[in-house]
């Protein structure tokens, strides 16, 4: 039985939720996101709330059941307030600077690293060592900051690189004489 699956999703005001077959469509002040739910669920909206159920007692539909009721969360989330990751950026001479669509790195590479920012997210750094990403899809902006992050993931001996704002890195300690 689920337990994420059982809880209503609940729609704050500003927001609907329309259902048609397995395709619920959430509208906010922000933006309006879709999803389509597999056969292995229902998605129905009763009063203020969405409501997803499993159509049998299969392991597939009690894993969509949760899923399911995961995501539509998630859009109701993103169409009110949106996600948001924090990235820092440590070690000698790393910065980070917004030109345009374009996020600019200096990582120690013998060259600068072009990060093209995709539609649907916006990307700010304030200071050079900080890097905002911000959107109203949860995946979106999660697959953008590890994208980022990927070009310099943090080390453990000194904590160069580009880390999430609550990560904590175990530091090592180095070599003895």
């Amino acid at each position: 039985m689920s337990r994420i699956g059982k809880k209503p999703v609940e729609l704050p005001s500003g927001v609907t939720a329309t259902v048609s077959g397995q395709t619920i469509e959430v509208k906010g002040a922000k933006a309006t996101q879709s999803f389509t739910a597999t056969d292995d669920v229902t998605i129905t909206v009763e009063e203020n709330a969405v409501v997803v159920t499993p159509r049998g007692k299969s392991k597939r539909a009690r894993q969509q059941w949760g899923m399911s009721r995961t995501m539509v969360a998630n859009m109701v989330k993103g169409v009110t307030v949106g996600f948001k990751k924090e990235l820092e950026i440590n070690g000698v001479g790393y910065r980070a600077q917004m030109q345009g669509n374009v996020l600019k790195l200096n990582l120690g590479y013998s060259h600068d690293v072009n990060f093209e920012v995709p539609a649907g997210v916006t990307v700010t750094a304030p200071k050079p060592t900080e890097i905002i990403i911000e959107g109203d899809d949860a995946q979106l902006v999660g697959q953008v900051a590890a994208n980022i992050r990927e070009w310099r993931k943090p080390e453990p001996y000194k904590g160069k690189g580009i880390k999430y704002k609550d990560e904590f890195i175990f530091r090592k300690e180095g070599k003895k004489k």
